[in-house]
């Protein structure tokens, strides 16, 4: 087992206390394992959230809906499973803002679907597995590894995602117009629900924080359903185990939103390896290239199994890294507990239908906290760049591009070509596509002063 860490120190300081007691390849007991497992699980944001207000948002039924949070718990738990095996880091993965915001806004066109929505993501992930595959060490997705040393580049990526999902927050927590709960049960439900996860955040201590999500969604629930009636008929009718169906939403492909998907995927793995390269140095376990790339590679793996089945692709959850160190136990078997959880847990419908009961102003109230820390995060990684007359013009370009795009007129929207429209409601990408090449042109240019 691990030294104490008293006596251990991290490489190349004399002072510098070791980031963790049980390191990443150390073992852990059955019990320790379940335990960190679950609170893995319940530290992941978007597993709770994103289903629900992807549901929602296209009128699905609540068997729909069910099957939606079952997939996504396996997809989750496929890919963690994967990064503690075959990168060996202790990195956990869940569902990723970029692809549900894809998904939606094409699964919302005149001319799309949902169909043409998945198709699409099929077939950008598996360009990117291609791309992934690493030769001699090193892969074409290794390239971009680079960028994320920057932190006006992680941030920025970072506020970018939250621009782009803003919408499904504060408006799904009012509810539409003649709905039910609108809009005074639904603002009340989700004020209990804001209050009960802040308290559990700032003074439930290191457990109740691991909880705080769930204790916030129960008590909301309860307040909805004082004055809303709640039915878990279905959850007592349902099956046991859910059934994987094969494109559940039909198959149809076209270029430029393969093309639009490979964008989307870029900046999360981007994102992946830098939080790779973080964790890596904490446990003295600095990932290869080879290794990233096929770290990489599982992600692209599992993109292509959410393509098939209907669910999201994936990203590594910043939350889950700071519960490594918050516990400071960097066992990936630990990781790999979480990601066997969470395919047990999706396979289940009942646990599924559970999830599908929670009121959708509950979730999009409970977003609206979540997502606004997620983007304060940001802003407090930008805190650590030098704001010159270069930087000020990357990101100050980056971000209002981004917001710009959120008001153009859907009259002009509508007049300009489809790949165009897809972009300007894809914030990471018109954001995030100025972002890097005015950083790999302004910031090269500055660091060969």
């Amino acid at each position: 087992m691990s030294h104490p860490a008293s006596a251990r120190v991290t490489a190349g300081t004399a002072s510098e206390p070791e980031a963790f007691d049980v390191g990443i390849h150390e073992r852990l007991s059955l019990m320790q394992l379940l335990l960190l497992g679950v609170q893995n699980v319940f530290g992941m944001i978007g597993m709770f959230i994103f289903p629900a207000l992807f549901g929602h948002a296209f009128g699905l039924p609540v068997g729909a809906i069910a099957y939606l949070y079952g997939v996504t718990f396996i997809v989750s738990g496929v890919v963690t499973a994967l990064q503690a095996t075959v990168l060996r880091l202790p990195i956990v993965h869940g569902p990723y803002v970029g692809s549900f915001a894809a998904l939606l806004a094409i699964g919302h066109l005149p001319d799309g679907g949902l169909d043409l929505a998945y198709g699409s993501l099929f077939v950008a992930s598996a360009i990117w597995a291609l791309l992934a595959v690493p030769v001699r060490g090193r892969s074409v997705c290794g390239y971009f590894a680079r960028f994320m040393e920057a932190p006006i580049i992680t941030g920025t990526m970072v506020i970018l995602a939250m621009i782009q999902v803003a919408n499904t927050s504060l408006p799904n927590w009012l509810g539409n117009a003649g709905g039910k709960g609108f809009a005074g049960v639904n603002l009340l439900s989700g004020f209990v629900c804001i209050l009960a996860l802040i308290a559990m955040t700032i003074w439930g201590g290191s457990r109740g924080r691991r909880g705080a999500i769930l204790v916030g969604l129960v008590c909301g629930t309860l307040c909805y359903a004082l004055f809303v009636p709640i039915s878990f008929a279905a959850v007592l009718d349902a099956p046991w185990v859910v059934e994987p169906r094969f494109f559940p939403f039909g198959f149809r492909v076209r270029a430029d939103l393969v093309a639009v998907f490979l964008m989307v995927l870029v900046p999360a793995n981007i994102g992946s390896m830098a939080l790779y390269k973080v964790v890596g140095r904490w446990g003295h376990d600095d990932p290869s290239p080879g290794r990233m790339s096929a770290g990489l590679l599982s992600v692209a793996l599992g993109g292509i199994l959410a393509a098939i089945i209907g669910g999201f692709s994936t990203q590594v959850y910043p939350d889950n890294i700071g519960m490594l160190r918050s516990t400071r136990v960097g066992s990936r078997y630990a990781v790999l507990a979480a990601g066997a959880i969470l395919i047990l847990l999706g396979a289940c419908v009942k646990f599924d239908m559970l999830l599908v009961a929670v009121p959708a102003p509950v979730m999009s109230a409970a977003a609206t906290l979540l997502f606004g820390i997620v983007l304060v995060h940001g802003i407090a990684i930008l805190g650590q760049v030098v704001w010159d007359d270069r930087n000020l013009v990357i990101v100050g370009f980056a971000l209002m591009v981004a917001l710009g795009a959120l008001f153009v007129p859907p009259e002009t929207l509508h007049a300009l070509p489809l790949v165009v429209q897809l972009m300007l409601r894809q914030s990471v990408v018109i954001g995030g596509v100025p972002l890097i090449i005015l950083h790999l042109l302004l910031g090269q240019a500055e660091a060969r002063k």
